[in-house]
């Protein structure tokens, strides 16, 4: 990035790069569902699910103004340009080669655009939303399609019974066998150190024993024997909590977080999943951070890695630490902020820990 910094033209800019996991095949339909440019700057897509998603800008030349474009994978059947009003010049949709669809932004001279400021931020797994500018003066909106979340209503009697056991499907949880396995759930921080403190006044504290204690009540279910580190807002130090799980002689030990970026960015979200040692805490960390991806569409994945956090560094079993969202993420905050997502995520966390235990126990 330092290059186009330093360079007095300032010619190309690739703003962001977001990347999922999903890959259309090349000359598939595109994955450009919908767009809208709002009223006030925000520029608003719908694609297809989980799609990856390549963001640029350009600064003006002789030929054009400047540009903002995305790039999409998938191909546009019909190239069109659409007038724009306003600070915009025109907006162009188009193929830039084989298999991608490109939708173009061009703005009128002596518009003010702040580049380096601007963030993708993910909705949900097919929704994203970006601030281009603020208008000046009256800016009327340019769209195509329908950019908000869809919601499919089921008829009473249509296919009532196989939707009911699709989602039973979905629900499922591992059986293991009963009475045979000891799990440790630890819910960081608590009393006095609430840890994180996000949008709203969030506590990392207060999320994460509500999400413990659920996964301590799901795990029970399938009789699983769980001791929790602590119940209730205590003060209890890092020491404590290896003791206790290393005393208990528990097969495995979770320790539940929710993260805080630096500055409180709101634009910085995902989940991520750690571990110290062998292939046991490796596999125990893939199966959480697996399942709590598929509850967070469109927070991003970052990823399983090797951590020396005290408490996974020092018990004798298998351990992990999860980190199930930044609190000071818009996007994450949002969610976790509601006892509906806390539930899926401590859910997921319980299917991670099961399926752990059905394969390794």
């Amino acid at each position: 990035m330092s290059k186009f910094l330093n360079n007095k033209l300032f010619r190309y800019l690739a703003v962001f790069l977001f990347l999922n996991s999903a890959i259309l095949p090349v000359k598939s339909s595109s994955a450009l569902a919908a767009w809208a440019l709002k009223t006030n700057g925000v520029l608003e897509l719908r694609t297809k699910s989980n799609t990856n998603l390549k963001a640029y800008f350009q600064k003006a030349n002789q030929l054009y103004g400047d540009r903002f474009w995305v790039d999409f994978p998938g191909e546009l059947k019909n190239p069109r340009t659409i007038k724009g009003n306003g600070p915009i010049e025109e907006i162009r949709l188009g193929k830039p080669s084989d298999g991608k669809t490109r939708l173009v932004i061009e703005f009128k001279e002596e518009t003010y655009l702040a580049p380096l400021t601007w963030r993708m931020v993910g909705l949900d797994q097919n929704r994203w939303r970006i601030k281009l500018f603020t208008p000046k003066y009256a800016f009327k909106e340019i769209g195509e399609g329908f950019v908000g979340k869809r919601i499919t209503v089921f008829k009473k009697n249509q296919n009532s019974n196989y939707v009911r056991g699709k989602v039973n499907n979905n629900l499922q949880l591992p059986n293991v066998k009963q009475n045979k396995f000891s799990v440790v759930i630890d819910p960081g921080h608590g009393g006095p150190d609430p840890g994180a403190i996000g949008i709203g006044g969030i506590r990392e504290s207060d999320v994460v024993l509500d999400v413990s204690k659920i996964v301590k009540k799901l795990l029970s279910e399938k009789g699983v024997k769980v001791r929790l580190t602590r119940k209730n807002e205590i003060d209890l130090d890092l020491s404590p909590r290896v003791s206790f799980a290393n005393k208990t002689d528990a097969d495995i030990f979770v320790s539940i977080h929710a993260n805080a970026s630096r500055g409180k960015r709101r634009d910085i979200n995902g989940l991520e999943t750690f571990y110290f040692r062998g292939w046991k805490g490796r596999f125990l960390a893939k199966k959480i951070q697996k399942e709590i991806l598929r509850v967070s569409p469109g927070s991003p994945d970052r990823g399983v890695k090797q951590g020396r956090f005290y408490v996974i560094k020092n018990t004798k079993m298998p351990a992990v630490l999860v980190e199930i969202g930044f609190l000071t993420g818009r996007l994450d905050a949002r969610r976790l902020e509601k006892a509906a997502h806390r539930k899926r995520v401590a859910y997921a966390i319980t299917k991670g820990i099961l399926e752990y235990l059905s394969k390794v126990g």
